[in-house]
Parts: structure tokens; C-alpha cells; sequence
């Protein structure tokens, strides 16, 4: 900052450089826009790995190509993507939603006994401050639990939710949320909305239609939902404790009734926190009268001991069953009577003669709906045009990538399974949109394109699509399909491809061809169509990139132009490195110039920008980004009274020039071989 002396001494100014590093942007974040099995609706979620993809949106599905086309993405080098859900939510009347409509499921939770509805749970969670619902058939696999184990047992409550898979006859816990000492008393910190909404990744609580929650009288806990389970009734206040061999029975809802007893092998216990672990055990041997199945559920049943012994929270044991059962079926119930359950002073109360509240164990979300079933003859879901495509000012469909900072490469693999006059309107709209983001779009190409005179037929329909920023692969690949044996099932390449690009920008940089014997397809098993040389020299001419499966290098990515690099064209983006390295450029120059803005327009701060955007230059020439022998070959930067006149100072624009001479694939290799005459020595 400026020095004011006013002292006499030493004072130290620190001086800037004016050097402002510009950093280069990523070059091969993908986007993905299609339908899956479970995930936010048009929310771009950023995903690094196949494992968040599993997490967030269910892994790969039958009915979903796109999710196939993510794990090729990250198995051929693929490091960061985002991903955006759509689906057929059209519902029509809100209280009978068409069948192929995608619904989230929901729960109404009640108090206990039924009657008040104290919140509703739906599928979803929030984003960026506001609930989403997650629609589809895997909400029906959520479970909610509810217990009185808390620091006040009286007037506060625990939740907890489940998502859980069906594997055969197993019940497998994929994820565990829980939420402890709640309440529905309006502005508490623990206030169970408040709390879950913003803590949980599965569900969502509102009282959306339920009417209002009254306020409980002075002295009066607030309404909450039926514990989960069997909560005993009141344990007297004077400790009874029953006798060593007193019976109980024990009745699981659909079983018959199975007689215990509780044993002591010692002095009997003199509080209900010492019976509690017999209470447990006596529960623990009666399993052995269940079937093999369903033994966990006894074997595994906790029981817990509530309360404080006062008048207001008297101790209570709760009991909960084990989750081992083959199958487990979370309505279950488990009800006890017998002299030592509900005999008079001595009795364990967990009887709903004495008060005790016998609930399943847990409550499963419904209704959710995966909507449209797939069409006749395929695996794919139909899903309108218009949900691909969304719209701007909601941020829906692909403009759901409006959130997103920066993306490099788009891919809608589904767009295959439109008609085709969706599917070129679909394209066109999101050419448009990668051109506004600078962007590239892998064009995917159908299911039914299988040789060369159905991709050229394709081509000529299409022609439409020819655009810089786009770029088309034949034929088809075949990847192992883990969900039926491993079988190959045809895929779209967009995937594949952008996993490729990728890979390369990695190894080699964004300026090399990503094509070649280098250029390998991995978890490719083999192509739709087997190309030769002169059918693969039709292709090429017209801008197609084809696949190819040589010997030794297995299936390979043989051609590197965009869609406008037929050669009657001519475009100056023949080819797809030369396209994505001026994105690039531009996109990198466009974040690294900021700081200009505002700033003094004269010969300093022409100075500075040539001094920082010919570092940045300077830096990619070093790493072989150009051609040219020298710098003066390769690039030039040129900010000065020539760019900028005047006219331009007094109209607030600074013009910056630079150019770059960019490296163009070795497309043909032309070996020539002549044979060299000698004359006879002499």
C-alpha cells in the first residue's frame, strides 16, 4: 500500500509484478444427460469415480443406457463427469398419476395409535438449500425407525432410515442414516425437519396437507411418530423383578405362540437394569422353537431399558427384533403375554395388556414408480424429447448444466432411442448450447445403423447436424453387460469415447489426435460392424470417425475430425484436436483475463497482458502444443495502440490478438519406395 512518511526512518512499500499467472482450464470434463434408476431430477451432481455414480444414482441399469455409458467413461480414462437425471414426470391429476409417470415414494408417519399425521417422508434430499424429491422404484426399498432411546424419553424421539437391497431371500443394508433426540416443538435446534432435511442424503420430512400440529398444553410433550417395535408399558415404581423360571409367551405376528421362561442361574437381579440382559437372553433361547429362517429374528432382538423411573418417564424395556430373518419382512410384530409378562406387580409388562405398544419394526416408503416401462423389443425407456432437453430459465434437462462451471464434453446417449426427428432436434438445440459453453458433443448414432450404407444414409438424413463442436463415431461398440452374465450388449460410444479423449489429454495433452494404435477401446469386446480400408475411406471424406479391430491392438478409435470435417467443407475445425485446443485457448484466456476489467486502458496495462498471455503461450509452445521451430513460429500475442485505438480507449475496450499455429494429425502416411539403379562397375 502507498507509504505515508511522517516520521523520519525507513518505510518499505510493497510493489506488485503485474504478473497475473493464467491458469489452463481442464479439458475433458464430461456431461451426462439420461435417464437412471434413482438420483435427483434435473440436478447436475458432480461425480469423480464409478463408486459415486453407484452411490448417487444406483450404478448401471437394464433400462438406462447412459449408465453404461458413464462406466465406460471412467474405465477408459474418465476422471471427473457431471451427471444430470431426467424422467417422465408428467403426472396429470394429482391424485392419480398416469402409470408411466415417474413418482418418488412417500410415508405419512402418524402418532401412535394412528390418527394425527405428524410428517410425511419422501425420497429425495435437498440441494443447494431447497428439497428435491428422487423419484423411482428404489424409494419403496427405504425404511424408517422410530425409538424413544434419547436423552429425554418423554418428549423426544430417534429416526432412523435405511435404504436396503433384496438379494434373493437376504435383506443388505446398503446405507444408514440416523437422527437422534428430535422433536416436532417449532424453532428448537432439534426440530426433527430441520434436522433430517438438512443432514439426509435419502429422505425428506414436510407437512405438506397434513393439518396443523396444535401446540400441546403447559407442561404437555409435543405430538411424535408410534415407536417402532414393542415398547413395554410403565414398570411399577417399587422394582419387581420376577421370580428365577417365571414363563412368558412370545407371538411373532403369522407364528405360532412360543413359550420361554427367564432364568437367572444365580441370585435373581434387584433393579431392571441388572433384568434387562436376562429379559434379552430368555428372548435369545426361545428362537430355537423358529424355523432355520427365521431365527434371527429372536436371536438377534435387542431390548433396551427407557425411562428414569418418575412419574412423568417411568422405565419401560423396548424390544427389538433382528434384521437376519431369510427374508426379513420389516411389519412384523412381536407381542408377549404369559405370568412373567403381565402378572401383576411382578410382571415385565411388555404386554399390550399392560400398556405396552406393539408396532413393526419398521415402516417401508411406497408409491415410488420408475415410470415409463420400456418399449416393446428393447431395453431402453422412452423418455420425451422435451425432458432431455429442458429449458433455460428452470434450469431442466441439459440446461440443468447451467450450475456447472465448466464442462468440456457432452454425451446424451439416449438421444438413439427417440424418433429420429427428435433425436436431430434434441442434437441440433445441444449443439447449440456446447457452442455458447465452449464445448464439444459426441453425437451417438442408433441402435439400428449397422453397416456402411445404413451410416451413410444416417449421415445424409442428418446433415443438419454438421457443426465444429460435434463429432460422430461408427459403428457401434459391444461391451460385457454384467447385469446378464456378462453377455455383450451394444452400447452408444459417446461414453467410450469421452473416456478416450480423456485418457489422452492426460498422457499426451489436449493437442494430440485422440485416435490411433495408441487409442485403444477398452472394455470393448467387439464392434458392430468390422470396417475394411476402402469402406473406411468412404467414411472418413464425410467426417465420420470409424472404430476399428485390428490384430494385436484389439478394437481402436481410427478417425479424428468433427462433424464439419467433410472435405468438401474445408473448415478450419477439420479436425478434433484443432477444435478443442482453441476452446481451449479461449476458454482459458476468457477466466485468465478477467482481472483487466476496469482496469487504466493504456500502453502499463497493454504491457501486463502481453506479458501474462504470452507466459501462458509461452508454456503450452514449451510443451509441444504448436508448430514451429520458435516461438515466432508458433504463436503471437499483440496488445498495443495498433488494437486499440483511440476510438476504442474512449469506448472502454481493450482488443487482444493472439494466434497460434496448431498441430494437425498425421492423417495419411504415405511411404514411397523406389528402387535405385545402379550401373555395372567397370
Amino acid at each position: 500500500m502507498p507509504v505515508n512518511p511522517t516520521y523520519p526512518g525507513v518505510y518499505i512499500e510493497e510493489i506488485s509484478s503485474g504478473v497475473r499467472t493464467i491458469r489452463g482450464v481442464a479439458t475433458s470434463v464430461a456431461a451426462f444427460v439420461g435417464s437412471f434408476r434413482k438420483g435427483l431430477l434435473d440436478e447436475a451432481v458432480q461425480i469423480f469415480s464409478i463408486s459415486d455414480f453407484e452411490r448417487e444414482y444406483g450404478g448401471i441399469d437394464r433400462n438406462s443406457e447412459t449408465s453404461y455409458t458413464i462406466q465406460q467413461f471412467f474405465l477408459n480414462g474418465g476422471s471427473e463427469a457431471w451427471v444430470v437425471r431426467v424422467a417422465d414426470t408428467a403426472t396429470g391429476a394429482a391424485d392419480a398419476p398416469p402409470t408411466n409417470a415417474n413418482t418418488a415414494a412417500v410415508l405419512v408417519a402418524s402418532v401412535p395409535g394412528g390418527g394425527v399425521q405428524v410428517f410425511r417422508v419422501i425420497a429425495g434430499r435437498r440441494i443447494r438449500g431447497e428439497p428435491a424429491e428422487n423419484p423411482g422404484f428404489w424409494g419403496n426399498f427405504i425404511r424408517i425407525e422410530v425409538n424413544y432411546d434419547t436423552a429425554d424419553p418423554a418428549n423426544l424421539f430417534n429416526l432412523s432410515v435405511q435404504e436396503v437391497r433384496l438379494d434373493g431371500d437376504r435383506t443388505l443394508v446398503l446405507q444408514t442414516e440416523t437422527f437422534r433426540n428430535l422433536t416436532l416443538e417449532p424453532d428448537t435446534p432439534n426440530n426433527a425437519l430441520e434436522v433430517v432435511n438438512q443432514g439426509s442424503q435419502l429422505v425428506q420430512l414436510n407437512r405438506d396437507g397434513l393439518p396443523p400440529l396444535a401446540a400441546p398444553a403447559p407442561g404437555t410433550p409435543w405430538v411424535r411418530p408410534a415407536s417402532s417395535g414393542t415398547l413395554g408399558g410403565a414398570l411399577p415404581t417399587t422394582t419387581a423383578i420376577p421370580a428365577d423360571g417365571a414363563a412368558f409367551n412370545v407371538t411373532l405376528s403369522g407364528t405360532p405362540t412360543i413359550n420361554g421362561t427367564i432364568t437367572y442361574g444365580g441370585p435373581p437381579p434387584t433393579s431392571y437394569a441388572q433384568l434387562r440382559p436376562f429379559v434379552e437372553e430368555a428372548i435369545h433361547r426361545a428362537a430355537a422353537s423358529l424355523a432355520d429362517a427365521q431365527k434371527p429374528l429372536l436371536a438377534g432382538a435387542s431390548v433396551r431399558l427407557l425411562g428414569d423411573n418418575s412419574t412423568a418417564n417411568p422405565f419401560r424395556f423396548l424390544v427389538t427384533l433382528g434384521r437376519g430373518a431369510r427374508p426379513f419382512d420389516p411389519g412384523v410384530t412381536v407381542d408377549f403375554s404369559g405370568a412373567a409378562a403381565v402378572g401383576g406387580a411382578s410382571g415385565i409388562r411388555l404386554a399390550s395388556a399392560n400398556g405396552a405398544v406393539v408396532n413393526a419394526q419398521q415402516q417401508p416408503l411406497a408409491g415410488g414408480r420408475d415410470g415409463r416401462p420400456p418399449a416393446v423389443g428393447t431395453t431402453h425407456r422412452p423418455i420425451p424429447v422435451g425432458f432431455f432437453r429442458g429449458s433455460l430459465v428452470p434450469k431442466t434437462g441439459m440446461y440443468a448444466l447451467e450450475d456447472v462451471d465448466l464442462f468440456n464434453i457432452l454425451c446424451i446417449p439416449e438421444a438413439t432411442t427417440l424418433s429420429p426427428g427428435d433425436m436431430q432436434s434434441l442434437y441440433t438445440e445441444a449443439e447449440n448450447y456446447v457452442r455458447d459453453r465452449r464445448a464439444m458433443l459426441i453425437v451417438d448414432i442408433p441402435e439400428a445403423i449397422r453397416d456402411l450404407d445404413d451410416m451413410q444414409t444416417w449421415l445424409a438424413d442428418n446433415a443438419v447436424l454438421r457443426h465444429s463442436n460435434a463429432a460422430v463415431y461408427y459403428p457401434r461398440s459391444h461391451v460385457p453387460d454384467p447385469l446378464n452374465r456378462n453377455r455383450p450388449r451394444s452400447l452408444s460410444n459417446s461414453g467410450t469415447i469421452a473416456g478416450l479423449w480423456a485418457r489422452t489429454d492426460g498422457e499426451r495433452g489436449v493437442w494430440k489426435a485422440p485416435a490411433g494404435t495408441d487409442a485403444r477401446l477398452r472394455n470393448v469386446v467387439m464392434l458392430d460392424y468390422n470396417l475394411t480400408d476402402q469402406q473406411n475411406g468412404v467414411l472418413n471424406p464425410l467426417g465420420v470417425n470409424c472404430l476399428r479391430t485390428f490384430p494385436v491392438y484389439s478394437s481402436i478409435c481410427w478417425g479424428a475430425r468433427t462433424l464439419e470435417g467433410a472435405d468438401v467443407i474445408a473448415s478450419d475445425f477439420k479436425y478434433i484436436p484443432v477444435r478443442r485446443i482453441t476452446l481451449f485457448l479461449e476458454e482459458s484466456l476468457y477466466r485468465g483475463a478477467q482481472w483487466v476489467v476496469f482496469e487504466p486502458n493504456d500502453e502499463p496495462l497493454w504491457a501486463q497482458i502481453r506479458l501474462n498471455v504470452g507466459a501462458f503461450m509461452q508454456d503450452l509452445f514449451r510443451k509441444g502444443a504448436f508448430q514451429g521451430k520458435s516461438p515466432r513460429e508458433a504463436y503471437f500475442v499483440k496488445c498495443d495502440g495498433e488494437t486499440t485505438t483511440q476510438q476504442d480507449i474512449d469506448n472502454g475496450i481493450v482488443n487482444i490478438e493472439v494466434g497460434f499455429a496448431p498441430l494437425k494429425p498425421a492423417e495419411f502416411v504415405i511411404l514411397k519406395i523406389q528402387q535405385i539403379a545402379r550401373q555395372a562397375d567397370v
